[in-house]
């Protein structure tokens, strides 16, 4: 009996400690000051904060590449270029693209992620702004794409990808995906608020979907509350989403104003 009661009072303490410990929207807030950011005022972007992304075998990096015209910094505006490849004569790619990440630098936790920035048009330009998890294999982590621009789309496109949505092809319940208009020759502001039990996209402030942990007997429906995530902010070109790219409309640029995160606190 003795060892009975021991056993319950255990449970009941790590039921109160759970309790306790748990986060929800209900006990949290984001925080009124960005707990990191990237303001670009300086003359080149910080390496402290961002490498360059190297080059893959995916349609986004399969012309990235570390050539110094296609990064600047200029007027408190970082620049990402995507240009004709006639000055490496030692790479093979038709046209090359800029490209930074976080990876292995900083990772970003529970908390709201913002990036201003304006796009220049040309077909086949891809830009796009996304997360990918610190310690996991794509798709099993999954990936947060907060921004994505195709051509000279006066929209943008906001989705989430994990096993749940790919390998089960579930992208409608809940729904995985969203658009939502811009000022295409201004500035806009893109954001998501990652929880513990879900996401919030934002385009200019205003909320445009949410994709919440839902119950399921079907696996990988929220990888997003099992990992930190890293920053990719990139000018991509070409590929069988955004389709063939016009040579003559390069070279294209797009211009990030800032970067912050605001971390998600408990409410004291």
């Amino acid at each position: 009996m003795m060892m009975k009661n021991k056993r319950n009072i255990f449970f009941i303490l790590m039921s109160l400690f759970a309790f306790g410990c748990a986060v929800t929207k209900e006990n949290t807030k984001i925080s009124s000051k960005p707990t990191w950011q990237a303001e670009f005022n300086q003359s080149e972007f910080d390496r402290a904060k961002w490498t360059k992304i190297p080059r893959g075998a995916s349609d986004w990096n399969r012309q990235m590449s570390s050539f110094d015209s296609l990064y600047a910094v200029r007027d408190g505006k970082l620049i990402l270029r995507g240009i004709v490849n006639d000055v490496l004569s030692e790479d093979t790619a038709h046209w090359i693209t800029g490209g930074l990440y976080t990876k292995g630098v900083k990772s970003f936790g529970y908390g709201r992620i913002e990036i201003r920035a304006k796009f220049e048009d040309a077909k086949g330009a891809w830009p796009a702004f996304w997360m990918l998890p610190v310690d996991a294999h794509w798709p099993h982590g999954g990936e947060i794409d907060i921004m994505e621009r195709l051509n000279d789309d006066t929209i943008v496109y906001q989705t989430i990808h994990s096993p749940y949505t790919l390998n089960l092809g579930i992208k409608d319940y809940p729904l995985s995906h969203d658009t939502a208009p811009i000022h295409p020759q201004d500035f806009n502001t893109y954001a998501v608020e990652r929880y513990p039990d879900s996401l919030v996209f934002f385009v200019n402030g205003q909320k445009t979907f949410s994709y919440p942990k839902i119950e399921t007997d079907k696996k990988g429906q929220f990888p997003f509350d099992q990992h930190d995530f890293y920053l990719l902010i990139d000018m991509q070109l070409g590929g069988s989403w955004v389709g063939e790219v016009d040579t003559s409309d390069l070279p294209v640029k797009m211009e990030i104003d800032w970067v912050r995160f605001y971390k998600l606190e408990k409410m004291k």
